[in-house]
């Protein structure tokens, strides 16, 4: 079965708690989660690859859509929960 790929970029702060908590309560069996912290090297590396400039970030299926506290209908939006066709 194919996931949906959903990369969460934080640097511990009580805002990128919240967003990690929404998408965890949003996701679906389609979804995979991965969560990437700022402070270690290998995380800084992935966000600059997607031009990461501040947190929270997420990506999508290797596309950042989402910088700053998403709400709950713009995750929807972005595809986190829904299944996939």
């Amino acid at each position: 079965m194919a996931q949906r790929q959903i990369e969460i970029f934080t640097a511990d702060c009580p805002l990128c708690d919240e967003t990690v908590q929404l998408v965890q309560e949003l996701t679906c069996p389609s979804c995979e989660i991965s969560i990437y912290h700022l402070r270690e090297g290998e995380s800084r590396e992935k966000a600059q690859q997607y031009g990461v400039n501040a947190v929270p970030a997420i990506a999508i299926n290797g596309t950042l859509v989402l910088t700053g506290t998403p709400s709950r209908e713009q995750l929807i939006a972005a595809g986190v929960g829904q299944p996939l066709p």
